[in-house]
């Protein structure tokens, strides 16, 4: 039997072997599930290209040195594609994924015991769509006021700690909310729950910056770079106040796997998507330019 038959039961990459949907692979002690000690990329491969790999590989070296994990000799871009590709049939290859790349720390659940080496586990799944579209439906946001998230380096990261996105997406499930925007220790609001958030006033287009604690994603940079050099538009990194919102033309959401998200409704403010609309085409464009054909 060929090697693509067997992969097709293989559902997922744990440190270079491929396991079958289900396996027992982490155990009680896993530093990932006991104390969060993890970081990951969520990434999106289209007919067996990863979109933006190196932005996301740099961006997981990052977040790995801030959180003092060993990288491994052998832990290259090249070595992050292969991993990421191995875990596809050639029919997977034919269809857009999105792929999750989780790295945790090994050794004991205890905070000092620790030997900083890491392990790797990546899995996937299939997307309705190869490129962004946009989405007409209905999105209305509140915001969510119970807990803060901080503005410090490590809220810039992708972690494992995601209780403060948990209990507010069952908040905005519990209201008939699409999603919630969070706000830092100083009610400033940085970010949605399902991703960076822009908005727009006029010909004034900004989001917050890093240092008010939003997560620092791959999407947010290749958008910012796009509206750098938008005509007609004046784009600035500086913090939103909640008072902004309702005052704003347009607010959406962008993340690495479904691109830009309008947002309809915030309170009694109804918004048009007429510059996301804009930015969609331009946005696809950037991603398809982002990846060469694979030899």
């Amino acid at each position: 039997m060929s090697l693509n038959f067997f992969k097709a039961f293989f559902m997922f990459n744990f440190n270079g072997g491929l396991l079958e949907d289900n396996s027992s692979f982490l155990n009680e002690k896993n530093r990932g599930v006991q104390l969060g000690d993890a970081v990951y990329e969520e990434l999106r491969v289209i007919n067996g290209e990863i979109i933006y790999l190196e932005d996301h590989y740099l961006r997981l070296m990052s977040s790995m040195r801030i959180l003092r994990m060993e990288i491994p000799m052998n832990f290259t871009m090249e070595f992050m594609e292969t991993e990421i590709l191995k875990i596809f049939s050639e029919n997977d290859l034919k269809q857009a994924k999105r792929v999750k790349f989780t790295v945790f720390r090994n050794s004991q659940h205890n905070f000092f015991e620790s030997d900083n080496s890491i392990s790797y586990f990546i899995v996937s799944d299939t997307l309705n769509n190869h490129f962004f579209v946009l989405s007409e439906d209905n999105y209305e946001v509140e915001l969510f006021k119970d807990f803060y998230k901080n503005s410090s380096m490590l809220s810039n990261l992708d972690t494992n700690n995601k209780i403060l996105n948990v209990v507010g997406a069952i908040y905005a499930r519990e209201n008939d909310y699409q999603d919630c925007l969070l706000l830092n220790e100083r009610k400033q609001v940085i970010e949605a729950l399902n991703g960076n958030i822009f908005i727009i006033k006029e010909n004034k287009i900004k989001t917050p910056p890093v240092t008010d604690g939003c997560t620092n994603g791959v999407l947010r940079k290749k958008l910012i770079e796009l509206l750098s050099k938008l005509d007609g538009f004046d784009f600035l990194e500086d913090s939103i106040s909640p008072f902004e919102l309702q005052k704003a033309d347009e607010l959406f959401i962008v993340n690495t796997i479904d691109g830009i998200v309008p947002i309809t409704k915030y309170r009694k403010k109804a918004f048009v998507n007429t510059v996301a609309k804009n930015l969609i085409g331009k946005l696809n464009a950037a991603a398809r330019l982002s990846v060469s054909p694979r030899v």
